[in-house]
């Protein structure tokens, strides 16, 4: 099986990781490096969109929030994109993830949140 890409962007001046239609144990390394990436560009808030995303595992799923809390530690936030139609929301609010990582139902509501609240570099950067 091949590996899916994410790719990382950068949206409305906000970094972008996109996820692919599965997340799971065989390409949950090229997703922490792909969050990495993308905190790596703003050190305030990114974005995972997952608009497309239709399967997410627990292996995806410890990847996302080990991301969140790292971004946490280092003054920033991870914000995600599932919108509500997705099985993946159900898995989230079941798992806890849904009230540890804010999400959005749309990548718009997303990216404009994360615009609105800035992507600076904390002071002393």
């Amino acid at each position: 099986m091949t590996e899916a890409r994410f790719r990382v962007a950068v949206a409305r001046g906000v970094p972008l990781v996109e996820a692919p239609k599965e997340m799971d144990v065989t390409n949950s390394a090229g997703l922490r490096l792909a969050l990495l990436d993308a905190a790596s560009i703003c050190h305030k808030r990114f974005v995972v969109d997952m608009t497309r995303t239709r399967f997410c595992d627990a292996s995806a799923s410890h990847v996302l929030a080990a991301a969140h809390v790292r971004a946490l530690e280092e003054g920033r936030e991870m914000l995600l994109a599932v919108p509500d139609a997705v099985i993946v929301r159900r898995v989230f609010a079941l798992t806890g993830i849904d009230r540890m990582i804010p999400s959005f139902a749309s990548l718009e509501e997303a990216l404009g949140d994360a615009a609105a609240n800035g992507c600076q570099p904390p002071v002393g950067s």
